[in-house]
């Protein structure tokens, strides 16, 4: 009767365990069916990739997931903030210069500055483009200037008389002509001359004219894989116009990379001239105290030991010897002894030269 019970209570302990794990099996289920599940377009966000139907712009060239990661060296250059401030001259250099130069109303507007890598910049080129390659002389390197097909034919429409109102048309299929090159290449030399004046502030710099290149491969001036900075400017002349891309890779900057850093004009990191002027001018008020050697000489402790009242020290001095004055350890002048009234006096004859 006992093991009956005993049976009866471990089969009923035994369907109690079955009906909990069935339970549990069924949780879990539901659990894994209201788990979220990446559709395609999830997908594609999370690797980086983009719709190509996609009309906008922005989000093509928008860099997000694997893909952002991949790509994050491009953005990890420093921030150079007195570039900045020499662009921002450049274009107020630039507007009167070309207002000057085609008689027009020209306004030039500064549309970003970005850092990225230089075949980043090659590849993002838009052809039909002109490439003028410019030597920076004092920093003994090179930079890029890229000028649109718009603005180049902007730009000859306006100087050769030109109907205001209408475009400047593109004919396709042909190379610039040598007019075309010549007033672009007169213009190019203005800009790089704003360009140098808006450096003075900072560090004197020319940057001259090298050559015209209207393949990318043939302006190839530096490693694919180095750092640029692009600077976008906008050239509007009313109803015409075109971009202007200044591209200066950091090798060409690293000369004035220290000026660049500063926040602000004549920043000296950290450093207080008032401090400085006020220690200079007591330093000239200081005194201090000097010694003239007339000779050294090495002797033994045992003759020291035997010295008594009345020894002499013979130090073998001529009358051309030279003296030595001292500062401590530190050697300043030499000269030659004399004496002048009751006072022994020195004539300094030059600087002493210093030991070691």
């Amino acid at each position: 009767m006992a093991e009956e019970k005993t049976q009866t209570t471990n089969e009923s302990w035994a369907d109690s365990i079955e009906i909990r794990e069935n339970a549990d099996a069924s949780l879990s289920d539901a659990e894994i069916a209201d788990a979220k599940i990446l559709n395609q377009e999830e997908i594609d966000s999370l690797l980086g990739y983009t719709n190509d139907d996609d009309d906008s712009e922005e989000i093509r060239n928008m860099k997000t997931g694997v893909r952002a990661i991949l790509n994050s060296a491009m953005v990890s250059y420093e921030r150079l903030p007195m570039l900045e401030i020499v662009f921002d001259r450049l274009i107020r250099l630039m507007a009167t210069s070309l207002r000057n130069y085609t008689q027009d109303n020209v306004e030039v507007s500064l549309d970003s500055i970005e850092s990225m890598r230089f075949g980043e910049y090659i590849d993002s080129l838009t052809l039909p483009t002109l490439l003028n390659v410019f030597k920076a002389e004092e920093w003994d390197n090179y930079g890029l200037m890229s000028l649109d097909s718009s603005l180049i034919y902007s730009m000859v429409d306006v100087l050769l008389g030109g109907r205001r109102g209408t475009a400047a048309m593109r004919i396709e299929g042909r190379p610039y002509t040598t007019i075309e090159l010549n007033i672009v290449k007169e213009m190019i030399q203005l800009i790089l001359s704003d360009l140098s004046t808006a450096f003075d502030p900072i560090t004197s710099v020319n940057f001259i004219f090298d050559r015209l290149e209207t393949n990318p491969r043939f302006a190839t001036i530096s490693r694919l894989s180095n750092a640029v900075i692009v600077a976008h400017l906008r050239v509007d002349m009313e109803d015409r116009g075109g971009k202007i891309d200044l591209m200066i890779p950091y090798a060409t900057l690293e000369p004035v990379r220290e000026l660049l850093l500063q926040m602000f004009m004549g920043e000296r990191f950290g450093r207080d001239t008032i401090w400085e002027n006020h220690l200079m001018s007591q330093l000239w008020d200081t005194d201090v105290e000097i010694q003239a050697v007339l000779k050294e000489t090495s002797i033994k402790i045992g003759e020291l030991s035997s010295w008594k009242k009345g020894s002499f020290l013979p130090l073998d001095i001529t009358p051309q010897e030279k003296v030595h004055i001292v500062c401590g350890d530190v050697p300043l002048l030499e000269g030659s002894m004399g004496r002048k009234s009751d006072h022994i006096v020195i004539k300094v004859e030059g600087k002493a030269e210093k030991n070691g």
